[in-house]
C-alpha cells in the first residue's frame, strides 16, 4: 500500500508538471509569420541572401551529384531532387528572399 501511495503522488507531481509546460508551449510568440509581412530587404541584403542561397543550392547539387555518382540514389531521382530545389530557390527570388512560413506554422495555429 504504501508503494502505491508514493506511486501516486508521483503520478500527480508528473501530471502538474506536463500541465505548467502546455500553455508554454502553445504561447502565439512562436507564431513568427505574422510580423513578416511588412519586412522589406535592400537590394544589398537581397544579394547578400542570393549568394549564400545560391552557394547552398550549389552545395547540395554536388552532395546529389555524389549520391547518383556513388549509386544510392538513381539518375531520374537526384535530377528531380535538383529540380525540386531549383524551383525551391526561384520561389525564394520571386518572394524577396522572404521565406513564407504559412504552410510550416499551420499546426501552431489555433
Amino acid at each position: 500500500m504504501h508503494r502505491f501511495g508514493i506511486t501516486l503522488m508521483a503520478a500527480v507531481l508528473v501530471f502538474v508538471a506536463v500541465l505548467g509546460v502546455i500553455p508554454v508551449l502553445a504561447d502565439d510568440s512562436l507564431n513568427t509569420d505574422s510580423g513578416n509581412a511588412a519586412v522589406q530587404l535592400t537590394e544589398a541584403q537581397k544579394e547578400e541572401i542570393a549568394a549564400l542561397h545560391k552557394g547552398i543550392l550549389e552545395k547540395q547539387k554536388e552532395v546529389i551529384s555524389k549520391y547518383v555518382e556513388y549509386g544510392v540514389i538513381t539518375k531520374e531521382k537526384g535530377d528531380y531532387m535538383i529540380s525540386r530545389l531549383e524551383k525551391r530557390y526561384e520561389k525564394l527570388e520571386q518572394n524577396g528572399f522572404i521565406p513564407k512560413w504559412a504552410k510550416c506554422n499551420r499546426k501552431y495555429s489555433q
